[in-house]
């Protein structure tokens, strides 16, 4: 249950989380906090600034947009970034995401609003070391979590139910 008690800010988790949502926010971010404005999830994170693994999340949804997938498993995909030896290499990465942003005429990455603008962001870093590292570690980050398997309608592994040929091989109603 959510508690009204004040924190050292001033604002109780509800008075945050209700303003963000009024303000149209993608996510909540303060000191070492990351949430989603509706309260569905919320992280912590150690190494990275929370704008950071904000703007990593939404990079993440950018690079692999899935309108079924909950920011929850974007966030599990690239906490492994929250490192203190990882950090570094991230945050510069971000900073040069910002600066094509800001290239582009946006304050951020995070404040460019539509999905399109990102995506232009993106591309024109799309070369760069960064954004493979990130695009190459979503591959196994986003779609190696078992929960979001039923999501694409994936089984996940049959060889020891005696493989695909006798499990729907040649079931084609999904096209």
């Amino acid at each position: 249950m959510m508690s009204d008690t004040k924190s050292p800010k001033g604002l109780t988790r509800r008075q945050l989380l209700s303003r963000a949502s009024a303000a149209g926010a993608s996510f909540v971010v303060g000191a070492g906090f990351l949430a989603a404005p509706n309260g569905a999830w919320a992280m912590t994170t150690d190494a990275l600034k929370p704008e950071t693994m904000a703007s990593l999340v939404q990079m993440a949804r950018d690079i692999y947009p899935h309108d079924q997938v909950g920011d929850e498993y974007y966030v599990i995909a690239v906490k492994g970034y929250d490192t203190v030896e990882a950090a570094p290499g991230i945050e510069e990465g971000i900073a040069k995401l910002n600066a094509a942003a800001q290239a582009a005429g946006h304050d951020s990455y995070l404040a460019a609003g539509w999905e399109r603008d990102r995506v232009d962001i993106l591309r024109s870093i799309e070369d760069d070391g960064f954004f493979q590292q990130i695009r190459g570690g979503l591959v196994t980050g986003l779609y190696n979590q078992k929960a979001v398997w039923p999501i694409f309608g994936y089984e996940g592994a049959s060889f020891e139910f005696g493989g695909y040929i006798d499990r729907g091989f040649d079931d084609i109603n999904w096209l």
